[in-house]
């Protein structure tokens, strides 16, 4: 697990595209149970054994950025950093979860691999130094009010505190009302700060607050944005899955079923092995 996480960051001045092998950013958008969790994990650290892909587990403890008061949030701070330890444990990947508040940190650096900085958020300053500075990895999501240039600002940020190891996720931009499109110049442009880049292909099809008191999606699009992506040069793909996403508590018009995620990884390594060489 820490030698997967290690080469990210071994070399800066080695050029991206020299970088080889595809990682995945997944899991389902917001923890709702352990026992769903660890079957997720399960599924998602097999396959990606099987296709040479490596895996980090994504669930959220808590989604602060919801659109309803009412709207399912999760299981909480303690509760949650408790399942996700178990994950890594269990099953020997890293683990990686949303951190929304500067209060979250220390005990979110304790059990995670990866600190995330919501797309909302990463104008944050005092966040995301207060998480650069517990040395784990920081994945920020590039806003959608954005220019991915200005994602330069950021870096800048972690990189006071001594802290290069830095992931930025693209998630698309927002267009007009309740609607998202996808640059995907974003990719090389974020490439040219020597980090890796993802690309967030779930939220990227996210229709925010479209369904009144909730955000829509449009899933079927999921799988042409990540393709489009690995082919303009992504380090790796952020894809939020579901066993059943149209009964999932959070997010489900947008998350992929688990049983496509197979398939649409196939074709991104083939692209990838193009654009590569």
């Amino acid at each position: 697990m820490e030698l997967f996480l290690d080469k990210l960051f071994q070399d800066t001045q080695q050029p991206l595209a020299q970088k080889k092998g595809l990682f995945l950013i997944a899991g389902p958008c917001v923890i709702e149970s352990e026992k769903m969790c660890l079957d997720h994990a399960g599924a998602l650290k097999s396959l990606c054994a099987e296709l040479g892909v490596s895996l980090i587990f994504k669930s959220s403890y808590d989604k602060a950025n919801r659109t309803s008061v009412t709207s399912f949030r999760g299981p909480g701070l303690k509760k949650g950093l408790r399942i996700l330890h178990k994950v890594r444990a269990e099953f020997n990947i890293p683990v990686l979860s949303d951190v929304h508040g500067r209060e979250e940190i220390a005990a979110a650096a304790e059990v995670l691999d990866i600190l995330q900085i919501p797309a909302l958020l990463c104008r944050q300053t005092d966040l995301i130094i207060d998480a650069a500075r517990t040395k784990r990895i920081v994945n920020v999501k590039k806003g959608q009010f954005m220019a991915p240039a200005d994602m330069g600002n950021v870096v800048k940020k972690i990189e006071s505190t001594g802290n290069k190891k830095i992931v930025l996720t693209e998630r698309g931009a927002s267009f007009g009302y309740h609607n998202l499109v996808s640059d995907m110049r974003a990719i090389p442009i974020m490439r040219q700060f020597r980090y890796p880049v993802v690309f967030d292909a779930t939220h990227s099809v996210q229709l925010p607050a479209a369904a009144h008191n909730k955000s829509s999606g449009e899933r079927c699009f999921v799988e042409t944005l990540a393709l489009s992506a690995v082919a303009a040069g992504c380090d790796g793909l952020f894809m939020e899955v579901h066993r059943n996403p149209d009964q999932a508590m959070c997010d489900g018009p947008n998350m992929l079923p688990i049983n496509e995620l197979g398939r649409l990884l196939r074709k991104a390594i083939k692209i990838r092995e193009v654009v590569r060489g």
